[in-house]
Parts: structure tokens; sequence; C-alpha cells
């Protein structure tokens, strides 16, 4: 079950002072549109948006490493120091902050909308699986120059 928004809030503050010395004086918030990222600092506001996948798939442990990842980017950026994943000033935050470079992944390959298609070689019979549909009249075996047929 997800804290509620209020108790998101008072997360969030509390992480800033344990971890940075510092307040977050902005909003963080739930944002279920967000499909495969845990979490983002908005520029133009200062909030923070929490995927409330996160939560629900890993727990709160996972939940307040994305939450310290954004304050990361939100002190460098109220700072004006290098806020952006590749800025040294923030890769040394994170490590000085114990916080996850990444989220674990909130999509599994099981639930992928794409279907897997299997190919075999009329002539020597290796299988292919492609995500992508392989013109068959272009592409042949790798192996032996074979005709490709889709099975499924």
């Amino acid at each position: 079950m997800n804290l509620s928004v209020d108790e998101l809030q008072a997360l969030t503050e509390r992480l800033s002072i344990q971890w940075f010395q510092k307040p977050f004086v902005h909003r963080a918030v739930y944002n279920s549109r967000l499909q495969t990222t845990g979490g983002r600092y908005m520029l133009s506001d200062h909030s923070i948006q929490v995927n409330p996948k996160v939560e629900n798939l890993y727990g709160l442990e996972e939940l307040v490493g994305v939450l310290k990842h954004e304050l990361c980017h939100y002190h460098l950026h109220i700072e004006g120091r290098g806020y952006k994943h590749g800025d040294h000033d923030f890769k040394n935050l994170l490590l000085q902050t114990d916080s996850p470079r990444y989220c674990k992944p909130l999509r599994s390959r099981e639930t992928s909308s794409r279907k897997i298609r299997i190919y075999t070689c009329t002539n020597c019979g290796l299988q292919y699986e492609r995500k992508r549909r392989v013109d068959t009249k272009r592409f042949r075996c790798g192996k032996c120059h074979g005709i490709l047929k889709e099975i499924q």
C-alpha cells in the first residue's frame, strides 16, 4: 500500500534533513503517468514526482532510494551545481548519500507489449527469436544462407 501524499511529503523532508542537512521546501507528489522511471525532479517548480509503482513492486526501501536520488538533483540544482546524471557533482553526492544511481526496472520483459517472433531456416532448421519483424524476402539465414520462414 502506498503512503499518502502527506506521508510522502513528510518522508521526503525527513530524508532531506537526515542525508543532506538541508530542508526540502517544495512538493513531493505521486505521478502515476510515469511509466519507466522511478521518479523525476522538475526544474520548473522544484517538485519531486514519484512513480507509485516503486513502492508497490519493491517496498519502502526502494522508495527511499528514489527519493534520495531525486533529492540529489534538487539540492544541486538549487545550489547552482552540476545536477545532471553525467555531472561530477551529481555522481559524488550520490556516493556521499548512499543513493542509487538507477531505479529497479518497473516493467518486466514478460509484460512487454511486443510479441516474440520466431523464424526458422528452411535449409538447416536454425531458429531465430526477434522482437521486430524480419523481411524474409531480403534476409537469409546467417549460418547457411537458407530461406527464413516465420513459424510464430
